[in-house]
C-alpha cells in the first residue's frame, strides 16, 4: 500500500535506531500504568461490545447508565463484564436485557450473589466472540471491496465535510467522491470530544462538525458503499475516537467499518485538557480496537505546529512519531495502520522555507517507511487571500507527491475564511490531482545535493529529536507532558478531564475483548 521511498537525506539510521529504541522504553514505562488501570470510557466501550446500546427514559445511553450504577458502588475497578457476565448467569438474561433492567432499578448488579468466575468468564467470552467476530467480518468485507475494485497506488485524497447535518454531510460527501476524493473524514461538532457520553441516532444539529454516532457512521458508511459501486472504487470513510470516550468511539468505528479514525496518544491532553491518566488508558484500548478492526490511525503531531513554530519546533513532531509508533505497536498496530501526522505550516515569508517543508516530509518517509504518513496542509498561514492560499496548497501537493505521503488531506483556498464549498473542495482536488499526474515520478529522479540545505535540516532535526527523546526517557511521559515540552502546552498530571474516571483493577479485573484481538 505505501511505496518505498528512495533514502535521499542520507540520515544516520543507526542514530534513528537507538532513537526508536529509546522511544520503546518510553511506551514500555507508560504501559505499565496503563496495565494497572482501566477507566469509565473503557468499561463503557466493553459494555458496548458485549451489545449493550440504546438509551433510557431520560436518554441517557444505556453504557453509561450501568457503568455508573457499578460506579456508585465502587465497582469499576472489577470491570463491567464481571458484573454483566454474573447478572446473566444468575438471570439468564442478554447484556442488553439486563442494561435495561438495570435502567428502570429492576437489577441492581453489585447486589447479586457472585457465582463462579470461570463460569461467569465463559458466558462472556461466547457474547464477545460473536462481537470479535462481526467486526472481523468487516474486515474481510473491506478487503473484498479493494480486491475488486483495486486500492490506489499514490496519495489518498482526504477530504472533509462538516456540516452538522449527517444527511446534508451525506450530500457532500458522494459529491466529493465523485469528484475524486478517495476518504471522507466527518468532523465532529465542536466541544464533542469533551462530553463524556456518546450520543445515540442520527443528527441534524451541529455547530463545526457533526456528532459522532454510531446511526451516524452507519448512514454515511452505507452512502460511501453505494456510490463506491457506481464508481468502481472503494471509499474510505474516517471519524474521531478522541476525547472522553476513545475507545467507545473506536468501537462503534469498528462495529460500522470506518476505515480511518484519528486517533492520537497525546492530543487529548495537550488540546483538550483531558487528564493524562485517563487518555494514556483510553488511547490503548481505542488503538487495539482500531488495530483489530484493520483501521488506519491518524496522529495528530500537526496540530503542535499551529500553536508552536514550525521551523523551530520540527524536532518534537519527530519525537512524537517516534512515540506514537511504539505506543500503537503496544496496541498491536501495525506500521501499514500508521498514519503518523504532520504538516506543511512554515511561515511562507521564511526564505527556503520549501526546503525545510521538503526535508521534514522526506525525514519522515525514510524513517517510517511502513506508515501510511498523514501530511496536513497550511492553515497557519492562510490568510484569506484565496490566491495565494491555491499556490500554498499547490506546493504542499508538490511535497507529498515528491516524498511519497499516503494520506494527503487537501488544503481549501478559503481555509481561515468560511467552512468549504462543495466547489472549493473540487478546485482542490483538481489542483491536486493535476500535480500529482504531472509529478508522479519526480522523486524518482531527483537526489538531494550532499550537505545541503535539506540534508542538513534533517540531520539537525534527527539530532534534537534524539536529544529530547533521551530527555523524556529519564523524565518520563508523564513529567514531560507536565513541562509543556510538546506545543509549549503544561499539563498537570493530577488535573485535566475526566481524571475522576480512572480506577485501578481490582485482581478479578476482566476485559474479554483485550485479549481476543490481540489474539494473545
Amino acid at each position: 500500500m505505501v511505496k518505498k521511498p528512495n533514502k535521499m537525506l542520507n540520515l544516520d539510521f543507526e542514530l534513528v535506531k537507538k532513537v526508536r529504541n529509546t522511544a520503546a522504553k518510553i511506551a514500555e514505562d507508560t504501559q505499565e500504568f496503563i496495565q494497572q488501570h482501566t477507566t469509565i470510557a473503557v468499561e463503557r466501550t466493553v459494555a458496548r461490545l458485549l451489545g449493550i446500546d440504546g438509551v433510557d427514559a431520560f436518554d441517557v445511553p444505556l453504557p453509561n447508565v450501568v457503568v455508573d450504577h457499578i460506579r456508585k458502588d465502587n465497582g469499576v475497578g472489577n470491570g463491567i463484564a464481571i458484573y454483566i457476565g454474573n447478572a446473566m448467569l444468575q438471570t439468564g438474561l442478554t447484556p442488553q436485557e439486563i442494561a435495561e433492567k438495570v435502567s428502570t432499578k429492576e437489577i441492581e448488579l453489585t447486589k447479586l450473589p457472585m457465582g463462579d468466575l470461570f463460569e461467569i468468564r465463559l458466558l462472556i467470552d461466547k457474547i464477545a466472540l460473536k462481537t470479535v467476530e462481526r467486526i472481523r467480518s468487516n474486515r474481510s468485507e473491506r478487503e473484498s471491496y479493494l480486491q475488486k475494485h483495486g486500492d490506489k497506488e499514490g496519495p489518498y485524497l482526504y477530504v472533509i465535510v462538516a456540516t452538522g447535518n449527517i444527511y446534508e454531510d451525506i450530500i457532500q460527501a458522494v459529491a466529493a467522491a465523485k469528484q475524486g476524493a478517495d476518504i471522507i473524514a466527518v468532523i465532529r461538532t465542536t466541544g464533542q470530544s469533551l462530553l463524556d457520553y456518546v450520543p445515540y441516532g442520527a443528527t441534524t444539529e451541529g455547530f463545526g462538525g457533526t456528532y459522532a454516532t454510531q446511526e451516524n457512521f452507519k448512514l454515511m458508511r452505507t452512502a460511501l458503499d453505494e456510490v463506491g459501486v457506481e464508481l468502481g472504487r472503494y471509499i474510505r470513510l474516517c471519524n474521531y475516537c478522541s476525547g472522553l470516550c476513545m475507545p467507545e468511539i473506536a468501537a462503534m468505528g469498528a462495529l460500522e467499518r470506518l476505515d480511518v479514525m484519528l486517533n492520537d496518544a497525546l492530543y487529548g491532553i495537550l488540546f483538550r485538557d483531558i487528564n493524562m491518566k485517563r487518555t494514556m488508558v483510553d488511547q490503548f484500548f481505542s488503538r487495539v480496537i482500531n488495530g483489530f478492526a484493520g483501521v488506519i490511525i491518524n496522529t495528530g503531531e500537526d496540530n503542535y505546529l499551529t500553536t508552536a513554530d514550525a521551523y523551530e519546533e520540527a524536532h518534537t513532531v519527530l519525537a512524537s512519531q517516534f512515540i506514537n509508533e511504539q505506543l500503537a505497536l503496544k496496541a498491536g498496530i501495525p506500521e501499514n495502520q500508521m498514519g503518523l501526522g504532520h504538516a506543511f505550516e512554515i511561515d511562507p515569508n521564511m526564505k527556503n522555507g520549501f526546503l525545510y517543508e521538503l526535508a521534514q516530509a522526506q525525514m519522515a518517509r525514510e524513517i517510517f517507511p511502513d506508515a501510511p504518513l498523514k501530511y496536513m496542509p497550511p492553515t497557519k498561514f492562510m490568510t484569506g487571500n484565496i490566491f495565494k492560499g491555491h499556490i500554498q496548497d499547490a506546493l504542499f501537493n508538490m511535497i507529498t507527491i515528491m516524498t511519497g505521503q499516503k494520506l494527503h488531506l487537501l488544503g481549501m483556498m478559503t481555509e481561515a475564511i468560511h467552512t468549504p464549498f462543495m466547489s472549493d473542495r473540487a478546485l482542490a482536488i483538481e489542483n491536486a490531482q493535476y500535480i500529482f499526474n504531472n509529478m508522479e515520478d519526480f522523486g524518482e529522479e531527483i537526489e538531494f545535493k550532499k550537505d545541503g540545505i535539506i540534508q542538513n535540516r534533517a540531520k539537525e532535526v534527527l539530532d534534537k529529536a534524539h536529544q529530547l527523546i533521551m530527555q523524556i526517557e529519564k523524565d518520563g511521559l508523564f513529567n514531560t507532558l507536565e513541562k509543556g515540552t510538546f506545543a509549549g502546552i503544561k499539563r498537570p498530571i493530577n488535573s485535566g478531564k475526566g481524571l475522576d474516571g480512572v480506577f485501578i483493577k481490582e485482581k478479578d479485573y476482566y476485559n474479554p475483548f483485550i485479549s481476543m484481538m490481540l489474539e494473545v
